[in-house]
């Protein structure tokens, strides 16, 4: 025993019940033909799609959302606080400048920085109480995205097409689209399919000309002429994946080829805003100037994707991840050079769009059925850094759900009276992603995947709880 010969005894009888092989690519079956064809919910649901509206950077809970009082009134003193991890340090309390008031019928809290969005707030359930591991954007967002702080992991879009599918078989299941100011530092690790089948991981979408980079044929054949081309590579293919059944990337291969064919036709229309009124052009902010600071776009490019997002749900895809914020510092919503010019920036480009979203699915009778989420991978500090910045915060940041079975005009937990640490109904965002699962019909206890010996699932190995005071 001391030796590890029970152990490797162990491993070669399981080697002969064929253990380690029967589940090696962790395919099912029935997904061979298509990976991504629709599956029922584990349980009943309202809603059918997800638009994760993704801050880069962090953005400040209590310049926004999260008012605090006692924040406001000990501006400028002293505390000991924990700027990152295990480094306590003497630190001066920067009170908000913004104006905060209470919305609608909850009385809900926000920020004069979004008028727009301080109208929809009786849609809004503000979890101000979650946490999550990492001080650092890039591990920090890849937790927020796939549950764990390394690379290599499923995204949240590819566990929902794993365990649903997708509603459009013209059209991915799972897209993103990035702020033209660049990506997220973390990259593409952010919407991987990571061990699972590669069909599952996200189609990167362009808001403005060609939809897919190299969709298009360069070489001049007719539709004609490439569709008998991809039926013969796939013939083809099925042949070879016959006597190799789970080899999962020539089964995303062979859809790929389909997809892209069908791509051609169905991404330019469901990206062709000429379709839309004038006045849901107007709403979304697509007609407003850019403004007059370097690193400000206006509310266009965002409002854009949005309502792309809106056609996108609207036509059955899955899951769609919008990234607002791109490059570094004051290009996102990491303030560590100055909260109030990084608000200033950024308020107003999210702030007509979110509110137009809301609005629109609303009245499209489509919010019930769309679950949309906002937030970034962690908040800021109550300390200045600096003069007027903030430093990154996991300890206690804000999120709002809306729609989707989701109980509108509720805030639920609370930060401590600084804003710093997450004190009642705490969250761990491996929480957050339980609900979000639940909210989609989907129990996150039996969405599984086999892998490395384990069942993985997107909250990992220690136990989840759905955060049932935000349901409806």
């Amino acid at each position: 025993m001391g030796a590890g010969f029970a152990g490797l005894a162990l491993a070669a009888a399981l080697d002969q019940d064929g253990f380690f092989t029967r589940h090696a690519f962790g395919a099912v079956s029935d997904q061979r033909v298509n990976p991504l064809s629709a599956r029922p919910t584990h349980l009943p649901t309202k809603a059918k799609a997800c638009i994760f509206l993704f801050m880069y950077g962090g953005p400040s809970q209590m310049d926004l959302f999260d008012y605090k009082p006692e924040l406001q009134k000990r501006n400028g003193q002293t505390v000991q606080m924990e700027i990152r991890r295990r480094d306590m340090q003497p630190s001066k309390l920067l009170a908000s400048k913004r104006q905060f008031r209470q919305c609608g019928q909850s009385g809900l809290w926000c920020s004069d920085i979004l008028p727009h969005l301080s109208q929809q707030m009786d849609k809004l359930a503000v979890i101000k109480s979650l946490y999550q591991d990492s001080f650092a954007h890039g591990s920090a967002m890849i937790q927020m995205n796939s549950g764990r702080v390394i690379q290599g992991y499923p995204s949240l879009g590819s566990w929902l097409g794993y365990g649903l599918g997708t509603l459009n078989q013209n059209l991915p299941g799972y897209v993103v689209m990035l702020d033209p100011r660049g990506g997220p530092i973390s990259g593409a690790a952010n919407w991987s399919s990571g061990f699972m089948p590669a069909a599952y991981q996200g189609t990167v979408f362009r808001s403005s000309g060609q939809p897919i980079l190299n969709l298009d044929s360069a070489s001049g054949m007719t539709a004609p002429m490439q569709h008998d081309l991809i039926n013969t590579a796939n013939t083809l293919n099925a042949e070879h994946m016959a006597a190799r059944p789970g080899y999962s990337e020539l089964q995303a291969r062979i859809a790929s080829y389909e997809l892209a064919f069908q791509l051609q036709t169905t991404a330019p229309e469901a990206l062709d805003l000429s379709q839309e009124s004038s006045a849901a052009k107007e709403m979304y902010g697509l007609n407003e100037p850019i403004p007059n600071h370097a690193l400000a776009l206006g509310p266009a490019p965002f409002g854009r994707q949005c309502l792309i997002a809106r056609r996108l749900v609207e036509r059955g895809v899955r899951f769609v991840q919008i990234y607002h914020g791109g490059g570094h510092q004051q290009q996102n919503w990491d303030a560590h050079l100055g909260v109030e010019e990084n608000l200033k920036i950024h308020g107003p480009e999210i702030d007509k769009p979110i509110a137009a979203l809301l609005t629109d699915l609303e009245q499209r009778g489509l919010l019930d059925e769309t679950l949309v989420v906002w937030g970034g991978e962690f908040g800021r500090q109550p300390a200045a850094q600096g003069n007027e910045g903030r430093d990154h915060n996991p300890k206690g940041f804000t999120y709002f759900l809306a729609g989707g079975g989701v109980k509108g005009g509720i805030s639920y937990g609370e930060t401590d009276e600084l804003g710093h640490e997450a004190v009642v109904n705490r969250h761990h965002i491996r929480d957050l992603h339980a609900t979000m699962l639940h909210l989609m019909g989907l129990d996150h206890r039996k969405l599984t995947y086999f892998y490395g010996g384990l069942d993985q699932k997107l909250t990992g190995v220690v136990e989840a709880s759905i955060i049932k005071g935000i349901l409806a």
